[in-house]
Formats: structure tokens, C-alpha cells, sequence
């Protein structure tokens, strides 16, 4: 494991193509220098915005125990799902319901996590949707679906 002093930074978007669509995530891990540590970009097949979301963070999550069981600063372009992590706002959704208590299962493996909205125009969340976009236009098939697959690095 790699962490720093500072800690570790992980940076998640999801997104789909109509609502519900042909969805992806795109996720990076940095230090405290904002050094990449880790980066995915993944399809995950027919979704909605919410649910790749969530499927964003969850999978962010996971990656980030490879460098790190200390403490996590995630930050979102989602209000909803920061809001929901972080108890402030009702999930009404069963599906996601479902998706919040596996990433609240993800979440207990490390000493804090916190939880953070910033906007779309943060350079990280930039890149993340940049990447998710990017997979999406090269897994598109003949119908304009993404498929599921990935690119990790």
C-alpha cells in the first residue's frame, strides 16, 4: 500500500447515454501530491445516471484499498450520492438503496472516509468524465450501446 501523510484522493463520475442508457464510470486514485496512483474506465452496461453513480463509487472504493486502509477523501459531481453517503439526504430508490449499503460495506474497511460534492468543472472529475466518455465512444457498437469492458491502469 502506498498511502501518504496527506492521504489518499479518489475522484468517480458515472454517467449513461439517456436515462436509462448505455452506461460507464470512470474512477482515479492520487495522493497527497495529487500523484495518479490508479485510474479505470469502465462500461457498465444499460443503467441510469444514479445508478452509475453509485456503481462509480463503489467500484473506486474497492480499487482504493490496493494503496491505502487509512483515510479517503472522495469527491463526487453528484449531489444526490454525496448527500445520501452521507446521511443527509432519504434514499427513496430500492435499487439505490441497494448500491449504498455495498458502498457503505466498501466504506468500513478504512479508517474515515469523507465524502465531498465538487463541481463538474473540478480538473479531476474533468478527467474522470473525459475517461468514461472515451470508453464509451470505444465500446459502442453497431447500435450505439456501450458494452461492458474496461481500461485500467
Amino acid at each position: 500500500m502506498s498511502s501518504t501523510n496527506r492521504g489518499v484522493f479518489l475522484y468517480c463520475d458515472g454517467g449513461c447515454r439517456g436515462n436509462p442508457g448505455p452506461g460507464a464510470i470512470g474512477v482515479l486514485i492520487t495522493d497527497g501530491e495529487q500523484r495518479e496512483l490508479a485510474s479505470l474506465a469502465s462500461c457498465i452496461g444499460r443503467t441510469t445516471n444514479n445508478r452509475a453513480e453509485y456503481t462509480a463509487l463503489i467500484r473506486v472504493l474497492e480499487l482504493a484499498t490496493k494503496h491505502t486502509r487509512g483515510a479517503v477523501n472522495c469527491s463526487m459531481d453528484s449531489q444526490l450520492v454525496v448527500n445520501q453517503m452521507n446521511g443527509t439526504w432519504r434514499i427513496k430508490d430500492p435499487e439505490l438503496r441497494r448500491l449504498h449499503h455495498e458502498a457503505k460495506e466498501r466504506e468500513a474497511v478504512f479508517k474515515q472516509v469523507t465524502y465531498g460534492h465538487v463541481r463538474r468543472s473540478h480538473p479531476m472529475i474533468r478527467r474522470v468524465d473525459q475517461a468514461l466518455n472515451d470508453v464509451m465512444d470505444a465500446f459502442r457498437s453497431d447500435e450505439g450501446s456501450c458494452k461492458e469492458g474496461r481500461v485500467e491502469r
